[in-house]
């Protein structure tokens, strides 16, 4: 079955489950429990609720605490359904376009770098959520047509049962002991392969200004003959089950893995120690998407300190300055001095080079 038509019985089935509901629901206003949790709130949810419904591009669940977001925001509104999809940055932009005179997203997520690609070809609305003001300026579009949710670290994601000798730096990578071991995202067509790239650079004697010295190590990579595979969307079902050695992701991903589902002490998350990324990640509110109201409740939700804390209950970093993490949260994101940040407009820049470098010394094209 194909996307479209795979999200339109996603939708159908949502719509359906929704007016079943209700249809046994009074008329008046679902209060919120214990109050609002910024000005307007509560009206905005009745005009959501009108709606039923929201859609959420990209947020796979296993994804930076999505599923955890997705829970939290129908406990707190009960009247608005939520369904999803894991396309992938770069691919997400592509659907948008192909579909901006009939819109089927409320909100689009993604690294960064696609967030400009998406309000350069006007296809997400201004809109400035909860919490908005309190972003550094890097981190949103002046009208908020995308705006910084939270960063993630590049890390080595590394499965001690499969994986004796644990990889310290993007030199000890390349040895013989890696043979057939590592899996990393594509370049081509996911953010965080472009920020994998970009990390590589980092610790290769590149910058964001010259990235071919992270596309050459990633080349070499694939010479040596260590890399197992490279992957369209996020592997960590595969890697928790025990079928990727070295996963070049994100740190979240391994200390969910560690602290969450079970790997324990079978999984090691190593920051290289050359260098390393942190990349931001956003989203926005699409252009005539279909429940405008949904979709501002559903951003407005995941800016609020609430959210933002949800967030960094899943290994992620909050972008908002200031929220207050409980200590447990706190004491398993470790300060990295030399994780560098990417640059967004430089990293948007760079991706052609890279989907053409890339493809050039992995490919041979």
């Amino acid at each position: 079955m194909s996307f479209w038509k795979k999200t339109a019985a996603a939708l159908m089935m949502a719509a359906g489950t929704f007016a079943a509901t209700t249809a046994l629901t009074p008329a008046f206003a679902q209060p919120l429990d214990g109050g609002e949790l910024y000005q307007g709130e509560q009206a905005l949810y009745d005009a959501a609720r009108d709606e039923g419904l929201v859609v959420s591009f990209d947020t796979g669940p296993t994804w930076a605490n999505w599923a955890a977001q997705f829970k939290a925001f129908k406990a707190r509104y009960p009247g608005v359904e939520i369904v999803y999809n894991d396309l992938g940055s770069a691919a997400t932009v592509v659907a948008l376009d192909k579909s901006r005179n009939r819109p089927q997203a409320d909100t689009a997520y993604y690294f960064a770098g696609s967030a400009l690609d998406a309000a350069e070809k006007g296809v997400v609305a201004d809109f400035k959520p909860v919490n908005f003001d309190r972003l550094p300026e890097p981190f949103r579009h002046p009208a908020g047509q995308w705006f910084t949710i939270h960063s993630l670290n590049v890390a080595f994601l590394v499965n001690t049962k499969l994986v004796k000798q644990v990889p310290q730096s993007w030199a000890d990578l390349l040895g013989e002991a890696y043979r057939n071991s590592v899996v990393y995202l594509d370049p081509r067509t996911a953010g965080q392969g472009q920020v994998v790239t970009i990390a590589a650079a980092f610790g290769n004697g590149g910058s964001m200004d010259d990235v071919q010295p992270g596309i050459d190590y990633l080349g070499r990579l694939h010479k040596a003959g260590n890399v197992l595979r490279t992957v369209g969307t996020t592997p960590y079902a595969q890697f928790v089950k025990g079928e990727i050695p070295i996963w070049i992701g994100y740190e979240n991903d391994g200390l969910k893995a560690k602290y969450v589902d079970g790997m324990g002490d079978d999984v090691a998350v190593v920051i290289p120690a050359e260098a390393s990324a942190a990349a931001p990640y956003a989203i926005s509110l699409v252009k005539d998407g279909p429940n405008p109201n949904a979709g501002k409740l559903w951003l407005n939700y995941i800016m609020t300190d609430k959210g933002q804390t949800t967030f960094a209950e899943g290994f992620v970093r909050p972008s908002v300055p200031g929220v207050k993490l409980p200590d447990e949260v706190l004491a398993k994101l470790p300060e990295a001095p030399q994780i560098r940040p990417v640059d967004v407009a430089k990293a948007r820049d760079a991706k052609p080079a890279i989907d053409a470098g890339w493809s050039k010394a992995v490919l041979g094209q």
